[in-house]
């Protein structure tokens, strides 16, 4: 099997976020995240790793730079850390905390490659976290502050900004279930925090562009969601389902409009006013893909799970596991066809409003040190369907894997590896695995023309984005979506004086 040609100037990258792969979690000013502070209760992390080494990127940034360099990878999506930056969340700036991402993008620019920095990968500063974090409308207005004071430093030469990662999941397992941080279990109460990130998001975006950031997207977690069962419940539960965790923050972002009257009706604050914000306009959106969901009627007697961990029976769906397929180490189904249903289905129900696309996280968890092929397995069958919803007319623009190096994945701790290289998290050494060569490979064809390459790369044609009636806040950014890229940094960044190279180096 191999992978047909995308594309000419499709971008490929590699992704990570601060709070799984940094470390120095104590280290040049940075504060404590309410991750630092729910990490360090005891069972929270299942196999007892300590979060605060992560996998040593704080120091060892210049080796991942040259693993990414030895891939060709043209992007790199990291985050950058909030409590780093504004220890407060509020208040005084790290300078510190600035300096470290100066050198991180000036390095990754010396070796042209793209910075594309996440602004929040769910680690908010504690003293927020114990005002109420996203329960609490203030949050989303420091968070727009903090978005503006990284732009200030480094717009110069990021061509490529997301706002928030994975809002949904922030929602769900930290505030409604309580499995993740902070740690609350509220159920639909929960809903503000999904509201106060969604406007943390708008006001990112527009605080982004008054300090001359450009090409801004968010990465939103999209799953196909399969009925299981006939009966009118199962299909209200699947229905509800889908709302909560495809659309809640889909539409609000692209359509200025919740997809649901009683979903709207629980929100607080200034509803209207704030889907204004909400929806400014978009350069791209990012995608986050891993498997599809089996939802129906709940049922006590039902296994029912979402991303590992036990639903509370007094929810009105259950979800069910998916038969018949392969399973990661996570135990979610591989099923690559549900990339291309997710992307067509976002593609019909947005139309001309939905921007172009990125994917932005997509992997397995997979415990091979080091010939790791079921990930090869994995990666290959996601990017052909990949390029089946580009044939069918989806304007995808590049794909970013999760993740370049094995990391801290949250509450499961060092046991469920992501990663193209291995980390040993007692020496912190960096060893390559055979998707790492693959994905080089690949990379290396691709930009060579690929198999089967037609002339025109098999490109779909750009689609004339003319607003529809009555859709709110378009602007010329969506209407003429840029050409393949971003390329490069912003101008001519050159390699820090200090720059000695890696003392791993990737083959």
């Amino acid at each position: 099997m191999t992978v047909p040609s995308f594309p000419p100037g499709f971008l490929w990258g590699a992704s990570a976020s601060a709070f799984q792969t940094e470390g120095a979690a104590d280290t040049d000013g940075k504060g404590p995240s309410g991750w630092d502070a729910f990490a360090a209760q005891p069972g929270r992390i299942k196999d007892g790793t300590d979060t605060t080494r992560g996998t040593g990127f704080h120091q060892h940034y210049r080796e991942d730079v040259a693993l990414l360099a030895g891939l060709g990878a043209d992007a790199f999506r990291f985050s950058v850390s909030w409590p780093r930056v504004v220890p407060g969340g509020s208040g005084p700036v790290n300078p510190q905390g600035l300096d470290f991402y100066d050198r991180l993008v000036d390095e990754l620019c010396a070796h042209g490659i793209t910075p594309a920095p996440t602004l929040y990968h769910w680690d908010t500063p504690l003293p927020l976290d114990e005002e109420g974090g996203w329960l609490n409308r203030d949050t989303a207005y420091r968070f727009a502050e903090y978005a503006g004071i990284v732009a200030e430093r480094l717009a110069d030469r990021v061509p490529m900004w997301i706002t928030i990662n994975e809002p949904a999941e922030v929602t769900m397992l930290g505030y409604a279930l309580g499995e993740h941080a902070p740690g609350r279990a509220l159920l639909f109460d929960a809903l503000p925090a999904a509201h106060h990130q969604l406007l943390a998001h708008g006001l990112a975006v527009r605080a982004l562009r008054g300090a001359g950031a450009d090409n801004i997207g968010i990465a939103v977690s999209h799953t196909p969601v399969w009925t299981a069962g006939d009966r009118a419940e199962d299909r209200l539960g699947a229905e509800l389902y889908d709302t909560i965790t495809n659309w809640l923050f889909a539409d609000p972002v692209l359509t200025g409009r919740y997809p649901d009257e009683n979903f709207a009706a629980l929100m607080p604050g200034p509803v209207e006013d704030d889907l204004s914000t909400i929806s400014t306009p978009l350069d791209w959106y990012g995608v986050n893909y891993y498997n599809p969901t089996l939802v129906g009627a709940p049922d006590a007697d039902a296994q029912e799970t979402f991303s590992g961990f036990r639903m509370p029976a007094e929810l009105p769906f259950g979800i069910r596991e998916i038969e018949g397929y392969e399973k990661t180490d996570f135990g979610w189904p591989v099923v690559p066809d549900g990339l291309r249903e997710t992307l067509v289905q976002l593609h019909n129900r947005f139309g001309d409003r939905l921007p172009p696309l990125y994917i932005t996280e997509n992997g397995c968890a997979v415990d091979e040190p080091a010939q790791d092929t079921r990930r090869i397995a994995y990666l290959e069958g996601h990017l052909r369907a990949l390029r089946t919803a580009i044939d069918a007319g989806v304007d995808v623009r590049g794909y970013f894997t999760w993740s370049l190096t094995d990391n801290v994945e949250w509450t499961e701790g060092a046991s469920k590896r992501f990663g193209l290289v291995h980390i040993d998290y007692e020496t912190l050494r960096r060893t390559p695995k055979d998707s790492y060569a693959w994905y080089r490979d690949l990379i290396r064809t691709q930009k060579a023309g690929g198999p089967g390459h037609r002339p025109d790369g098999g490109s779909p044609a750009s689609p004339t984005r003319t607003a529809r009636a009555g859709t709110p806040h378009v602007t010329s950014s969506v209407n003429s979506p840029k050409p393949y890229g971003p390329r490069g940094c912003a101008s001519g960044s050159t390699a820090p004086a200090d720059s000695t190279g890696p003392s791993t180096t990737a083959p």
